[in-house]
């Protein structure tokens, strides 16, 4: 069950690019509220605005205007070393490209966020056994990522972006590279996630992804579509 107080909040937020003499418009005073527990599915064409939400909920980038407010902490004026830092404590990223270092083990993989934390190697090693083994690939642990399928190496990408037990988990077409099959098998385990209680935010353009999530946000022209919002 969502709690009531705001886990994201975002109010007034724009986001404006200069691309020579023109000024691009990439957000209009977003207002928007995220609870913890929540599932939420982000739509949208390309250019309405949706990478840019992702990137500013996700500490990749800063709006021109408005408030960011994450896990009671105000990261709208933070510097590059303060949003590096909420980036590793507050916020887990799976991509759609794993972005896996191909010469590390599945192990030392999931293991890497929590260098930057300062956990010692031993505790790292056995924190990273856990999360693949709550992904169901304990016995792939040892294995490099082009030893695996594209299954296996979105689940290692989800147990690293769970490894700091992240105030959010935010997935960007976390199924584009991946046959149907074992795209629906990657989003159950984001059923599984959610139902324990992770707050999950999913980039998508395909209708059948982001049915899985129970919330559906819909951009356009750098607006939320609160007429197509469910």
């Amino acid at each position: 069950m969502a709690s009531q107080t705001p886990l994201i909040q975002l109010s007034n937020i724009s986001r404006l690019y200069k691309l020579g003499d023109q000024v691009v418009h990439a957000l209009r005073k977003i207002d928007l509220e995220i609870f913890r527990g929540d599932y939420i599915a982000l739509m949208g064409p390309s250019g309405s605005g949706k990478s840019t939400l992702m990137n500013i909920i996700g500490c990749l980038d800063t709006p021109t205007t408005g408030t960011y407010i994450l896990n009671n902490k105000e990261v709208s004026d933070m510097g590059d070393d303060e949003l590096s830092s909420i980036r590793n404590e507050e916020i887990g990223f799976i991509f759609q490209t794993f972005n896996l270092l191909p010469r590390m083990t599945a192990q030392e993989n999931v293991a890497l966020p929590l260098i930057y934390a300062g956990v010692s190697k031993k505790d790292r090693l056995e924190r990273a056994a856990k999360a693949l083994q709550d992904v169901g690939l304990a016995d792939r642990m040892h294995h490099k990522p082009n030893e695996l399928s594209g299954g296996q190496r979105q689940r290692v990408a989800v147990a690293r972006a769970l490894i700091n037990n992240p105030s959010i988990l935010l997935a960007d077409e976390p199924t584009g590279n991946l046959d149907s099959k074992t795209s629906i098998e990657i989003m159950a385990l984001f059923e599984e996630l959610h139902k324990k209680g992770n707050t999950i935010i999913l980039v998508t353009h395909e209708e059948d992804i982001a049915r899985h999530a129970r919330h559906v946000i819909r951009m356009r022209d750098g607006l939320i579509d609160t007429g197509a919002a469910a």
